[in-house]
């Protein structure tokens, strides 16, 4: 769902109705935009979590959004236009924060690729607790025509990401194969973190987690 290292971005996301040019508007323009857009996708993350992709209506978005119809439209072109947003927001959001997290231990010295490859997943664990509402309805099978391929697209270039942190050589099929386990390992554990009753529930998990891939993660002996 979203990779340990730099932002790879989606073309899909990039092409979003109303995200083009608004770097020329006006600043009290933009800021506006903004503002409706941040109404119409949490109105849509909160239809989307009660009633599933399938069934969410675009009237009762607008109204919960207190956005008219036609501006959902403007700037999102409809269902998926803020499906999209909402998974492309999530995605960037977990890059921010494993990226500086890695920043950060680089800065101080750490080089060795396992240490840097767990402080990256637990950050991206901890933004996948923060932000569970999003990532649960994410990993949902009731999405847009489509977001399977895309999501699919996404995970491998995740793994590669990973395979480059841990410093895997993916010639070899046996290095390919060990980053792909443990990239599975953190999206199980996403997933489950949003079953958790709290934080203290949580951050065990995350914990547990972390240990098996400091395990998981030393290539095998001669």
């Amino acid at each position: 769902m979203s990779g340990i290292v730099e932002s790879a971005g989606t073309e899909a996301a990039q092409q979003l109705p109303g995200e083009q040019g608004e770097s020329a508007l006006p600043k009290e323009h933009a800021e506006q935009n903004g503002t409706v857009r941040r109404a119409l996708l949490d109105a849509a993350l909160a239809v989307f979590s009660e009633r599933g992709y399938t069934d969410a209506g675009l009237t009762e978005i607008a109204a919960r959004s207190g956005i008219p119809v036609g501006s959902l439209f403007q700037h999102y072109g409809g269902k998926r236009g803020l499906y999209l947003a909402l998974w492309e927001e999530f995605r960037e959001e977990q890059e921010r924060r494993t990226a500086a997290t890695l920043a950060a231990e680089r800065g101080r010295g750490v080089d060795d690729p396992i240490a840097l490859f767990v402080a990256g997943t637990r950050a991206y664990l901890e933004g996948a607790w923060d932000n569970r509402r999003l990532g649960m309805l994410l990993v949902e099978d009731d999405g847009p025509a489509g977001f399977d391929a895309l999501r699919r697209q996404w995970d491998r270039a995740w793994v590669r990401r990973n395979a480059r942190l841990l410093e895997v050589d993916e010639r070899r099929r046996a290095g390919r194969v060990r980053v792909s386990v443990l990239t599975t390992v953190i999206g199980g554990a996403a997933r489950e973190l949003g079953d958790c009753r709290d934080e203290t529930e949580a951050r065990e998990i995350v914990d547990e987690v972390c240990g098996i891939l400091i395990h998981l993660s030393a290539p095998p002996g001669p």
